[in-house]
């Protein structure tokens, strides 16, 4: 480690200020960054955080310790590690709620949330084309007012029988709604027989989590609704 001056280097205010406590001693000076745990400045860490979550997820919904050991790659102790693991570390159980999107939002992971609904709830093929399978911002969960979403595809009329058939006070027991903004318009893409039956119900706004795409979509979004759509937060 190379020393320097502290008279080349520091404010002549500070320099006297550190004369008092250490004059003529030689000091390290840390960076500032000793005490982050391991893994956090490469985002790696988050990226085992992430994927471990989904792992117990899997694990819940069914999936055998040998069939995710086959999927992650990883050998059967290590997979049993990861889901019999007794840390708290990020261990939110998936359910197909509002509440549990909100929660793992405010965690910073509702992408992940969005998948388990797809895989679990939805029952969509991993593979399928549909918009969660692509690289999106997910905006949410947010109060949304229904009111601004297309009706391309979604007959009002219709008798709907999907999860929204459930009677209002069981709203709390649905998910939010997954909307699309592209091109300054919002799309509901993969739940438009719920749409409907909120729309029946006349449910003026909803807990929505909007998907932005394009940068310019982006943009368009913060500036007309980024600071007006209010947060729904875990209670």
């Amino acid at each position: 480690m190379k020393y320097e001056n502290a008279g080349d280097i520091l404010p002549e205010k500070l320099l006297k200020e550190i004369q008092k406590y250490a004059a003529g001693m030689l000091l390290y000076i840390p960076t500032g960054e000793e005490k982050r745990a391991w893994g956090e400045m490469s985002g790696y860490r988050n990226q085992l955080q992430r994927r471990n979550m989904m792992i117990r997820n899997k694990y819940a919904k069914g999936m055998t310790v040998s069939e995710l050991a086959d999927e992650y790659f990883l050998s059967l102790d290590s997979m049993k590690k990861i889901i019999y693991s007794k840390k708290n570390d990020r261990q939110l159980t998936y359910a197909p709620t509002v509440q549990s999107a909100v929660k793992y939002a405010e965690i910073g992971m509702l992408e992940e949330w969005i998948q388990c609904y797809q895989l679990f709830s939805r029952k969509a093929a991993p593979r399928s084309d549909h918009w969660l399978q692509q690289e999106y911002l997910c905006f949410g969960v947010v109060k949304f007012p229904l009111r601004l979403i297309q009706l391309d595809g979604i007959e009002l009329g219709k008798d709907c029988a999907d999860e929204a058939d459930e009677a209002d006070e069981h709203a709390a027991a649905l998910p939010p709604l997954l909307i699309q903004y592209e091109e300054g318009k919002f799309h509901c893409i993969e739940q438009k027989e719920m749409l409907a039956s909120l729309k029946q119900r006349k449910v003026n706004a909803y807990p929505t989590v909007i998907a932005l795409k394009e940068a310019t979509d982006y943009k368009r979004f913060m500036k007309h609704y980024g600071n007006a759509l209010r947060f729904i937060k875990d209670e």
